[in-house]
């Protein structure tokens, strides 16, 4: 499984949603590959699970992947119940 986390310059903010996406993802015991990037770039990549703050995510769609909009992006308990529901 792919998850790219994204936001709107791929740079600090995304990093750490990729730190606390790995995060989850070992507490939930899933293995995955997870990755950042900036929004724009994120359209052209391929993934199975998309990731990025709320109010970028509501604009995006990927046909045939899952898309996750987070309210806030260094809440583990938020990710991790987002995650659990798209897996």
């Amino acid at each position: 499984m792919k998850i790219l986390v994204m936001c709107g310059n791929g740079l600090g903010s995304s990093f750490m949603m990729e730190i606390n996406v790995k995060k989850a993802l070992t507490e939930l015991g899933v293995d995955a590959n997870v990755s950042h990037t900036d929004l724009t770039t994120g359209r052209t990549m391929d993934a199975d699970i998309y990731i990025g703050a709320k109010d970028i995510m509501d604009n995006f769609t990927k046909e045939g992947s899952k898309v996750i909009g987070l309210e806030n992006i260094m809440n583990i308990t938020e990710i991790k119940e987002k995650l659990s529901a798209n897996l």
